[in-house]
């Protein structure tokens, strides 16, 4: 075609293609559509993440004192 093609999935042919960010990065393990590469596995990493940080919140871990931030003492006192 003499126009720019906008495709998903469609080949090399077009002029340019739509990826779901989603997709390309794996944040779903439900799905695989076929035209997409998944260059990454974050839904494993992300989960990960998630249990360990409610770990340490349901064993008072965190946030720690190095987590928290403290008013001075002076700025307490202004009205």
């Amino acid at each position: 075609m003499k126009i720019p093609t906008i495709g998903i999935g469609s080949g090399v042919k077009c002029s340019g293609q739509v990826l779901v960010i989603h997709d390309l990065l794996g944040l779903y393990t439900d799905r695989k559509i076929s035209f997409v590469k998944q260059y990454v596995n974050l839904n494993e990493v992300m989960v990960k993440a998630i249990v360990a940080y409610l770990d340490e919140v349901r064993r008072g871990v965190f946030p720690g004192k190095e987590h928290t931030f403290y008013m001075k003492g002076s700025e307490k006192k202004k009205k």
